[in-house]
């Protein structure tokens, strides 16, 4: 097994952006359900947050969505955050919840609506300079229902064309992070439906571009850890969206249905460098909560980060080198799996202590009473959810 101590160094390295969009009301496509309590804004979004990072110390920045977080002053926003002990982070477009993007945003045959789109993500990017935000993600419904309804060659010329606008907005320190997913909305054709689709775009706008990879954005079976460990080897992963993928969409809490897969991901990120001190790549949660309750879920999903992060760590990897070297193939094999099957919780007990947090997150913000003091003090106006 690996070297503790240094499991627990990078480990206390490792900071896990949450999303403002997890802690409003979400659910299927056939209800919402309202849960009490629920933000009515994206200040009190924020307070959710921090409760998060309160109680794992690894939680220290919140993921903006645009036009949901929209306020009148986002400097106000910035200090408000920083009062409770964390950073505005990642700005996420929106460009697909506009009755004119029922073709196509970024892709769409007309002029006037790809401009449209584009506008938007130019007011991203100024919110970026407000905030000091470095990351732009893009994430696109764009794509085609029935064959024959538009070119596919021609929907990436347009898309080529709408990203190099955007990437040549960017500041300096900016970084574009395009995110893929195989399928939906769009049914017939997606735009970017893959990494290697994300990757060639990248690779053409230049070295502030990179790939977000979703992980609840593949169809079953796919080979996620090949594809981290090729993008970094390229150095082109630029983000994680972590969640599991149960529906056909991405929302439910990371690690919850395979454990192992996460694992093995981690594992790639390891050994091509992710957890490294200036590693370029940054760690979302991409979920909404639709039957569980908020904050409890958002604790859930940065745990089963670290316990899937902290079994990567403790691969022996001196040793794992040598089994692969001398074409052992079981006893590699048996090297990942007694890392995999280490129980992990004390050292990240260990490790929480050491940071003056509480060893179990989320039996200690049930003990908290913040969920029963946000039941009786938010009451009155609208629930944050989709769409705000």
């Amino acid at each position: 097994m690996g070297n503790r101590q240094e499991a627990k160094s990078k480990l206390k390295r490792l900071r896990i952006e949450t999303p403002s969009w997890a802690y409003g009301n979400s659910g299927t496509r056939f209800k919402v359900f309202a849960q009490p309590g629920v933000p009515r804004n994206p200040y009190e979004k924020i307070e959710d947050a921090a409760q998060v990072n309160r109680f794992t110390g690894a939680a220290p920045s919140v993921a903006l969505h645009i036009p949901w977080d929209k306020v009148d002053d986002y400097q106000e926003l910035a200090s408000h955050a920083k009062n409770l002990g964390v950073t505005l982070g990642t700005i996420n477009s929106n460009t697909f919840q506009d009755d004119d993007y029922k073709l196509g945003s970024v892709c769409h045959p007309d002029k006037r609506i790809r401009q449209k789109a584009v506008d938007h993500l130019y007011e991203c990017i100024e919110i970026m300079d407000k905030t000091g935000a470095k990351d732009i993600k893009l994430w696109f419904a764009d794509g085609t229902n029935y064959p024959g309804q538009d070119s596919l060659a021609g929907r990436q010329e347009r898309l080529a064309q709408s990203l190099r606008r955007c990437y040549d907005r960017l500041g300096p320190d900016h970084r574009m992070l395009l995110e893929y997913k195989f399928f939906e909305p769009a049914f017939y054709s997606t735009d970017v439906p893959d990494w290697g689709t994300s990757y060639a775009h990248c690779l053409e706008l230049g070295p502030k571009a990179a790939v977000c990879v979703d992980t609840g954005h593949h169809a079953p079976g796919t080979n996620i850890e090949y594809i981290v460990a090729f993008l970094l080897w390229k150095k082109r992963l630029g983000a994680f969206d972590f969640n599991s993928r149960f529906y056909a969409d991405d929302d439910l809490i990371v690690g919850a249905a395979d454990p192992f897969q996460l694992f093995r991901i981690m594992h790639e990120v390891n050994i091509g460098g992710g957890f490294d001190e200036e590693t370029p790549v940054s760690y979302v949660l991409d979920q909404c909560h639709n039957i569980e309750p908020k904050i409890p879920a958002q604790i859930r999903s940065i745990t089963n980060v670290q316990e899937a992060v902290a079994k990567a760590l403790l691969v022996d990897q001196i040793s794992l080198d040598k089994a692969q070297q001398e074409g052992d193939v079981l006893g590699a094999n048996d090297i990942l799996m007694d890392a995999f099957n280490a129980d992990v919780r004390d050292l990240l007990g260990e490790l929480r202590v050491e940071q003056g947090i509480d060893p179990d997150p989320k039996s200690a913000y049930a003990r908290s009473g913040y969920a029963e003091k946000i039941a009786k003090e938010r009451v009155g106006g609208s629930q944050a959810g989709w769409g705000a």
